[in-house]
């Protein structure tokens, strides 16, 4: 006879805290974080993790405190105490380590790990993109998104109207720019093509940028 053993499930984050008037490194930080909790990326590692992470930028004086509390975590602007560990990441570039963690180097790690969820398709990213942005002023009517990859063309369109603004790329720049995870001007640069007016731009700028802090 075979005894089937039913393992608990594992336990999640249930708070994600941010202090009122975060800085926007603070809400980069909470906005990756938010997402491995919501879709449960490393949410066995993340429930028991316990200690502070000091996250500083490579190249700007940026700097935040991640507090890992089981169940909780609060994220916070600033490091005003000795922290358990430490992690140098360039923010422009999916919080990629640019030294080695200090201190507790697995907490660290759960730390990184955690601020950098798998990007979800395309198609899906950019469908919440538009479902957050769609109402802020000037946004316009569609909003074409093209895939340019090695297995060809594929195009959404979102919205009805007239006016429209176009984004092309490979499937991980859209993917990345859509959900936030990357800033948009930068990504002009590795990838992202756009067709529309300045002004169109300069809206598409501000709605990635309501997407990339969670504001």
């Amino acid at each position: 006879m075979t005894e089937t053993t039913t393992l608990p499930a594992p336990e999640r984050v249930t708070s994600l805290a941010i202090e009122p008037d975060a800085t926007p490194v603070v809400r980069l930080i909470a906005r990756a974080l938010r997402e491995s909790v919501r879709i449960g990326h490393e949410a066995d590692a993340l429930s028991r993790a316990e200690g502070t992470v000091a996250l500083r930028s490579h190249d700007t004086p940026q700097a935040a405190t991640i507090a890992f509390r089981g169940k909780e975590i609060a994220v916070s602007s600033g490091v005003f105490a000795a922290p358990d560990a430490t992690v140098v990441v360039d923010l422009r570039a999916r919080f990629s380590p640019a030294e080695e963690p200090a201190g507790n180097t697995e907490l660290a790690d759960v730390a990184l790990r955690a601020l950098t969820p798998p990007l979800p398709p395309w198609p899906e990213a950019a469908q919440r993109f538009w479902s957050l942005t769609r109402d802020l002023p000037g946004m316009p009517d569609v909003l074409v998104v093209v895939e340019e990859g090695e297995g060809g063309r594929a195009e959404e369109r979102f919205g009805d109207g007239s006016s429209e603004y176009l984004l092309a790329g490979s499937p991980d720049v859209l993917a990345g720019v859509l959900t936030g995870t990357d800033d948009f001007l930068l990504a002009l640069s590795s990838g992202l093509r756009v067709k529309g007016t300045w002004a169109q731009l300069s809206v598409l700028t501000g709605a990635s940028w309501k997407v990339r802090f969670d504001v």
